[in-house]
């Protein structure tokens, strides 16, 4: 039985994390251009620490990425190389709108996007496109705060109406927020959001993510008006959350974990807040303003399907443990669980766990599209890495996938791997942190002649795709 013949195959970037090019095209700076690697990294995503431009005494890996804004051309035809039906991309809101605000867009940036898409079309590549995929115009964080202003509503209905119709014919899925989920745990990495004294976080993160929920509604709106053909999709990051015992505490804990991380796609999904949130935010003291319509519009305005990443489950408990790290996510380490060099626990299992509870959850298709190792890659004499540790990360997690489609019944419309080509790291900044199919010579500081090596992954994905997943072996 297998995968469906028309899987779609293929792998996942963000602009903010491969692009470059910072301050050409017209672009406006963002909020991920002005994260820094190091110590000072975590409390800039997580809101703590205000950071609104450059200094001299950091480093700032978005201005240059792996600079796909020069060399997509290389890149898609390496992606077409290994068999691709999709390539997952994100919009830089502030090609498009370099403030954010204005009335008119950048056309330089349109017609870079447009440029990229005809280039994936030429090789019959579907793009996957996420609207926004943690970027946000700083201007629009100066001057309004960021999505805790309503206003933000307007402009980004405004960046989708102008997309929407610029590629109608062009791409055809959609999603409207990367990790929506993430405004609560690194609210200025997902959603530039920034704290002052005496903000009560809370309400700060709630209210914002009411607006982020309608804006999803509304651009899965326009979306399907613009274009019947439009599939357009919400997207979670994932992974089920484990009682650390069978104690009745632990297991009540696993599932309130579960349920703050499914808030947002009960919404966007099932069209209505959920009575446990509703619940949940009055004893928090939050109160959400909504305006006359809005709950009209979170019912008429559902997603067409489910998308999520995957990287490793989670372990709930009452009592207070060591914690491990995963995704800016902390939980209680799993002890039958072994873990990548970054401290994330590799479960296969899991991930077919978590398609199963999304699935039966919503019953809408479900696309997977972030999935990988990040792992340290040392290239011999000739540039060429032999990674094996990633095909074997990778066939395991492929086979738990092919298990919940062939044996669960799970409707799976495609998968795509996070870092493809090798970018940087969202979480840590840090270009070591190697996912890719696609060795890019550029190290921490910045040095390095950004060339593309094929890893031995390559040659395998190349196979897997080819046979629809029936090939997993490592020969």
């Amino acid at each position: 039985m297998g995968f469906r013949k028309d899987f779609l195959w293929g792998g996942a970037t963000a602009a903010n994390q491969c692009e470059g090019g910072y301050n050409e095209g017209g672009r406006g700076l963002a909020n991920v251009d002005v994260v820094p690697i190091g110590p000072d990294r975590f409390p800039v995503n997580t809101g703590q620490m205000k950071m609104f431009d450059f200094d001299d005494q950091h480093f700032y890996p978005a201005k240059v990425a792996i600079d796909m804004y020069h060399r997509y051309k290389e890149d898609i035809a390496l992606f077409a190389e290994m068999g691709f039906k999709v390539y997952r991309l994100s919009i830089a809101w502030s090609r498009i709108f370099p403030k954010g605000d204005e009335l008119e867009p950048n056309e330089e940036g349109l017609q870079y996007y447009e440029d990229l898409f005809k280039e994936c079309q030429k090789y019959g590549i579907e793009p996957l496109v996420t609207i926004t995929h943690f970027d946000c115009p700083m201007h629009l964080i100066k001057e309004y705060g960021a999505w805790r202003n309503r206003k933000l509503v307007e402009f980004y209905e405004r960046l989708c109406t102008v997309i929407f119709n610029r590629y109608k014919g062009l791409v055809k899925y959609w999603l409207t927020f990367n990790e929506i989920n993430m405004i609560l745990h690194a609210p200025f990495m997902g959603a530039g959001l920034y704290f002052e004294e005496g903000d009560n976080q809370e309400q700060v993160k709630y209210q914002a993510a009411h607006h982020e929920l309608v804006a999803s509604a509304i651009a899965t709106k326009i979306a399907h008006e613009v274009d019947p053909e439009n599939k357009v999709g919400c997207m979670l990051a994932a992974g089920a959350y484990y009682p650390y015992t069978c104690k009745p505490e632990d297991v009540w804990e696993s599932r309130k974990s579960d349920r703050e991380n499914y808030f947002f796609i009960d919404v966007q999904a099932r069209g209505k807040y959920p009575n446990y949130v509703l619940k949940e935010l009055e004893r928090k003291g939050v109160k959400i303003e909504m305006q006359p319509g809005d709950e009209e519009l979170l019912q008429a305005h559902t997603v067409d399907f489910v998308s999520f990443s995957y990287y490793s489950t989670r372990v709930a408990t009452s009592d207070k443990l060591e914690e491990t790290q995963g995704n800016i996510f902390a939980s209680v380490k799993n002890p039958y669980l072994k873990a990548s060099e970054w401290g994330w626990q590799i479960d296969p299992l899991g991930l077919r766990t978590t398609m199963n509870d999304i699935y039966d959850r919503y019953q809408k298709p479900l696309f997977i599209v972030e999935n990988g190792l990040g792992a340290v890659d040392t290239p011999d004499e000739n540039g060429y890495v032999e990674d094996d540790y990633r095909i074997d990360y990778l066939a395991k997690h492929i086979q738990a996938m092919k298990d919940a489609v062939e044996i669960d019944g799970v409707d799976l419309l495609g998968y795509t791997t996070w870092g493809c080509i090798d970018l940087v790291s969202a979480g840590t900044g840090e270009m070591k942190k190697r996912y890719g199919f696609i060795y890019v010579d550029r190290d921490n500081e910045g040095n390095g002649t950004l060339k593309r090596t094929k890893k031995k992954s390559f040659d395998w994905y190349k196979k897997v795709i080819a046979s629809n997943g029936e090939d997993l072996s490592n020969e």
